[in-house]
């Protein structure tokens, strides 16, 4: 069963890319709360020296999780005006919500012509950083709502903490705005306890060729190509686990595994996570069957690899 009181926890927290104190802190207390129940206690790496990323080592790595904690959004420019964070969708209606000095702010985008505005009766303080508002739903089958990417792929990380014996968790920043902090990320880990193989705890897209309640998505390739002999392991070890799972081919799309494979180090990557309609909307909806794949196939694969 899901862990419904982290869930609606993390459904609360704001983070866009570069504005990430608030949900690292967050998950810092949560760990800190929560670590005399893991079955491994890590050695954790939070501070002003890892700007808002948390990295976590337990026992003897090979293997390093990822997880990014930004979210895409919105920031505030002159008269009125927005400019997107990331990749976010961006319709006439859509509710968006922050706060400034002067106090919390609830406001209505506006799109006109390419151009993006917002409706609030005051100047909003330049920079200010606006999220969408929508609440999450949980029914019998789905979860719905803003920033499941990566709210989710958090989730999954945490549900790990509790039972990993050996890998890296590591929770990073920037990646809906470009990446950036992976490359200090990876040098640090490489000096510490070096790892061989990265797991992407991200969400993917429903396509043609993925649906809801099939299983979690192991990305064969996105804009990029993970090395196929690392691939075939993963598929391999995840048809023995027994647990449902789809293959993803696609042309598009970008996560922290292209820091990886940019990186100057030969650390195998996969891309695995649960599929979403309405990606990056106010309305993004993932299946509750395959967060549960999800979370168990990360389980079965860090414990093998």
């Amino acid at each position: 069963m899901p862990n419904y009181q982290l869930l609606n926890d993390l459904s609360k927290i704001k983070g866009t890319s570069g504005d990430e104190s608030l949900i690292a802190n967050f998950l810092h207390n949560y760990i800190s709360k929560r670590i005399s129940e893991f079955k491994v206690i890590p050695d954790i790496y939070y501070g002003e020296e890892f700007h808002d990323c948390l990295l976590l080592k337990f026992g003897n790595p090979q293997t390093a999780v990822f997880a990014h904690i930004d979210t895409i959004g919105f920031m505030v420019r002159y008269n009125n005006q927005l400019i997107p964070i990331g990749g976010p969708e961006a319709e006439t209606g859509y509710i968006l919500e922050g706060e400034d000095d002067l106090g919390p702010i609830r406001c209505k985008l506006i799109e006109n012509d390419g151009a993006l505005y917002h409706d609030f009766p005051r100047a909003i303080a330049r920079g200010t950083r606006l999220s969408f508002a929508n609440p999450w739903t949980i029914d019998e089958d789905f979860i719905s709502g803003p920033y499941l990417d990566n709210k989710l792929g958090i989730y999954n990380a945490l549900e790990l903490c509790e039972t990993i014996e050996n890998g890296w968790i590591v929770f990073s920043t920037y990646e809906e705005h470009g990446g950036g902090s992976l490359p200090y990320l990876l040098h640090f880990i490489q000096q510490t306890a070096p790892i061989k193989h990265a797991l992407i705890s991200d969400i993917t897209w429903v396509t043609d060729g993925v649906q809801h309640h099939e299983g979690v998505v192991i990305s064969i390739r996105d804009r990029h190509i993970p090395r196929k002999k690392f691939i075939d392991r993963i598929i391999a070890l995840a048809k023995e686990s027994g647990i449902p799972f789809q293959l993803e081919v696609e042309a598009n799309g970008s996560s922290d595994g292209r820091e990886i494979q940019f990186s100057p180090y030969l650390i195998d990557w996969c891309f695995i996570g649960a599929p979403e309609d309405h990606v990056h909307s106010p309305h993004e909806k993932v299946s509750l069957k395959d967060l549960e794949t999800m979370t168990a196939m990360y389980q079965y694969l860090v414990r093998h690899l």
